[in-house]
C-alpha cells in the first residue's frame, strides 16, 4: 500500500498521459519521460473535513495528477497545461470514465484560450528576459517551448482544434533549444507567431466560451455514482478506509 494520499493516484486515476517534449515531438535522447494524470477521489471523502488533495506529485519522477473537479476547473480556464494534457497523443491508461473526460475535451476548447495562452505567454516571456538582461542569454530550451505554445495558440484559434506535435517545426525548434538561433531572431519569430495568434482570434471556429453545463453534469453524475457505490460493498471501500487512515496519520 502506498503512504496515505498517494493511493488515490495508484487506484483511482481515471486517466493518464505522457505529456512534455516526448508528446510535442520535441524529444531528445536527454528527454525525460513527463507523466500527467487524473484521479477521482471517492466521494465519501469529500464528507470529511479534511478535503482530500486537489493535486499530487509522484509516486514516479516526473509525475503529476489532478483531482478530477480541479482538472475540469483549470481546463474551463483554459490552463495551457491542462488542456494539453487532454490531448496528449501518448496515453498510458484510461476508464470509463476517463473516456467521458476525453470525450468533452471540445467542450472545453473556446476562444478564451487565447486570452488564457496569450497572457501565461507573457510571464513567460518576461522571465526570458530577464535572463538576457542578467546573463546575457535566455534559458533556450524554455524559449523553443514558448515558441511552440505560441504556434499552438495559433493553430488553436485557425483551425479549431489543439495540436501538440510541432511536426515539420521539429529541427527549427531544437536548433533553438541547443542555442543555435540568436535572441532578436528568436523575439522576431515570437512576435510574429503572437500577431498571428491575434489576427486569427476574432474569426476562429471555436465558440465564445466552454461548455460550463455539459462538463459540469459529467462531473456530478461521476460524483453521484462514487458516492452509491460507497453505500454497497466494494473493493474501493478498502481502499478509502486506507487513504482516509492516511489522512489522519498526517494530523499528529
Amino acid at each position: 500500500m502506498l503512504p496515505g494520499n498517494l493511493a488515490l493516484v495508484r487506484d483511482h486515476t481515471v486517466y493518464s498521459c505522457v505529456l512534455g517534449s516526448r508528446a510535442f515531438g520535441l524529444a531528445t535522447e536527454e528527454s525525460d519521460t513527463d507523466r500527467r494524470g487524473v484521479f477521482l477521489a471517492p466521494t465519501p471523502l469529500f464528507w470529511r473535513f479534511e478535503k482530500p488533495p486537489t493535486h499530487l506529485d509522484g509516486p514516479a519522477e516526473e509525475q503529476f495528477s489532478w483531482e478530477l473537479e480541479r482538472f475540469c476547473e483549470l481546463a474551463l480556464r483554459a490552463n495551457p497545461n491542462v488542456l494539453e494534457c487532454l490531448h496528449s497523443p501518448l496515453v498510458e491508461h484510461v476508464t470509463d470514465t476517463g473516456r467521458e473526460l476525453l470525450a468533452l475535451r471540445g467542450a472545453f476548447l473556446s476562444r478564451q484560450t487565447h486570452e488564457t495562452f496569450a497572457r501565461y505567454a507573457l510571464g513567460q516571456r518576461k522571465k526570458l528576459e530577464a535572463d538576457v538582461r542578467t546573463h546575457g542569454a535566455p534559458r533556450w530550451k524554455h524559449a523553443m517551448h514558448l515558441l511552440r505554445l505560441l504556434a499552438s495558440c495559433r493553430d488553436l484559434l485557425r483551425t479549431g482544434e489543439l495540436t501538440l506535435d510541432v511536426g515539420e517545426d521539429r529541427e527549427r525548434l531544437l536548433a533553438v533549444k541547443r542555442g543555435e538561433r540568436s535572441w532578436p531572431e528568436v523575439e522576431t519569430w515570437m512576435n510574429r507567431l503572437a500577431a498571428e495568434a491575434e489576427e486569427e482570434a476574432p474569426h476562429s471556429p471555436l465558440p465564445a466560451g466552454p461548455d460550463r453545463e455539459r462538463i459540469e453534469d459529467f462531473l456530478v453524475r461521476t460524483r453521484r455514482t462514487s458516492a452509491l457505490r460507497s453505500l454497497e460493498p466494494h473493493p474501493d471501500d478498502e481502499v478509502v478506509q486506507d487513504v482516509v487512515g492516511g489522512v489522519d496519520a498526517g494530523q499528529h
